[in-house]
């Protein structure tokens, strides 16, 4: 090998090419840059949903890259065999890549790093995923941080260095190497007949992002603040979906909310937050792995939660149709949004848990499967804070109020009307789509008629606060 010899761009949860640390580096090299994706055991485990817009992302990466005269190589299977079978065959010397955090890409990224500097590869892991290095923000004392506020507090004001610009351009090698067909992998499969109602509210790849993102601060961050618990309204940024695939770096979304703050924008700062929420969920994720799987507080590993998925309850929470109007709108947007607005993730989370007293866990898998923003990181400090069995956690004796909190964030009842069709003479389209989304084995119709409530509110609430009251804890 010589100083010549390839570098691997191994590409994963960062389908982008500007702000990109490990793809800059590669392109500064001076090297000849291949660009790699492989569908191995860790994206394979994910769910339909997240595959499924991770194949959009996908195209959308490789069309960027093709605007660059470079192209994304695909292969599927282990990540290290593949990485030495491109090695064998293009005479790489080096492969880059952005650090992920969650327990499985470090496993699996600690085992390819190891056995590739055995091998007498420069492997390389750059930042990119975060604003900062988990290992990097800690307390006063050494720890890190298990509440938000105060991790809030000291990053605020943090120096953050500007995004990098995109590569002017990617050197080629003076061959490809053969590339999967990324239709053979099917990725969408799973998501059966809902794949085309999902892929018409996707909002795919770096440059849609970047224009959602400036929508976003031109329209819609000075109101952020009250807008984003408003769950009829467009009020948030959305860029979730995109955050999650790295079409879009924190950074650049930290820059463009600092400069809206600075410009006198109210809600940009209740934004800027937001992010730093994200950060605290990786935060945690990297210190305490175990949030991921099992409760966080480890007494409630006590707490007498139903695990079985098979109850009517559960079934009817994933059908949307609970008979709680809130709830099943939330449950009826996911499933055909592939989103759900967060003040109804907090509303479902919490009725799944307390009104219901099932285990978080199964919240969690449904949204893994369901979501195209999936986050392993998100989901799994979003359930147990709302459940009560994590860190910086709602308290567990806070029941929401599903009624309640819909007189308060949705008045008119414009959610409940997008997104459930029965009962109304003139239903949306947005509702009517949920019954071509969903499986028909489910044997739902809008003129069904809608469901009374598995769980009344206040019943719901009363089974709860007994439960706290008498947990061995």
């Amino acid at each position: 090998m010589t100083d010549k010899s390839p570098v691997l761009m191994w590409f994963r949860r960062d389908l982008r090419l500007g702000d990109h640390p490990a793809l800059t580096a590669a392109c500064e090299s001076g090297r000849p840059v291949i660009p790699i994706f492989f569908y191995d055991e860790v994206v394979q485990g994910q769910g339909a949903a997240p595959r499924f817009r991770l194949e959009l992302g996908l195209e959308a990466l490789s069309e960027s890259l093709a605007r660059k005269g470079s192209r994304l190589i695909l292969r599927r299977g282990d990540a290290l065999a593949c990485l030495r079978d491109l090695i064998e065959e293009t005479g790489a010397g080096a492969v880059y890549w952005s650090r992920l955090y969650d327990p499985a890409s470090k496993d699996r990224d600690t085992k390819v790093k190891a056995a590739l500097k055995e091998d007498g590869i420069d492997a390389r892991s750059f930042s990119g995923h975060l604003l900062f290095e988990p290992w990097e923000v800690e307390t006063k004392t050494g720890g890190f941080y298990k509440v938000y506020t105060p991790m809030w507090r000291a990053v605020k004001d943090a120096e953050i260095a500007e995004a990098l610009p995109s590569p002017q351009r990617i050197s080629a090698p003076q061959s490809w190497p053969a590339s999967d067909a990324l239709s053979d992998w099917s990725m969408a499969r799973d998501m059966q007949r809902g794949a085309e109602i999902v892929r018409g509210h996707c909002t795919v790849g770096e440059s849609a992002a970047a224009s959602r993102l400036g929508s976003f601060i031109a329209h819609g961050i000075a109101d952020y603040a009250d807008a984003r618990n408003l769950p009829a309204t467009n009020g948030t940024s959305n860029l979730s979906e995109n955050l999650t695939y790295g079409e879009i770096s924190p950074r650049t979304c930290w820059h463009a909310g600092m400069r809206a703050r600075e410009e006198g924008k109210s809600g940009a700062e209740t934004w800027l937050k937001e992010l730093v929420w994200r950060e605290f969920a990786y935060h945690l994720v990297h210190h305490t792995p175990r949030i991921v799987e099992t409760n966080w507080r480890e007494e409630w590993d006590a707490f007498p939660w139903n695990t079985d998925e098979r109850v009517k309850e559960v079934k009817a929470w994933k059908q949307g149709r609970t008979g709680i109007p809130f709830v099943d709108a939330a449950m009826r947007e996911m499933y055909v949004t592939g989103r759900m607005h967060n003040r109804a993730r907090m509303i479902v989370a919490s009725y799944l848990t307390k009104h219901l007293l099932c285990h978080w866990r199964i919240g969690l898998d449904w949204f893994e499967e369901h979501l195209i923003d999936w986050d392993p990181a998100s989901n799994a400090l979003g359930w147990q804070w709302s459940a009560g069995s994590g860190p910086d956690a709602t308290p567990y004796f806070r029941v929401f109020n599903p009624i309640t909190q819909l007189d308060k964030f949705d008045k008119s009842r414009d959610y409940i009307s997008s997104w459930i069709a029965e009962g109304y003479s003139d239903p949306s389209q947005a509702a009517l789509d949920y019954f071509e989304a969903i499986p028909k084995q489910w044997s739902m119709s809008a003129s069904d008629p809608y469901p009374d409530p598995i769980v009344a509110v206040d019943e719901g609430r009363r089974r709860a606060l007994n439960a706290y009251e008498n947990r061995d804890f």
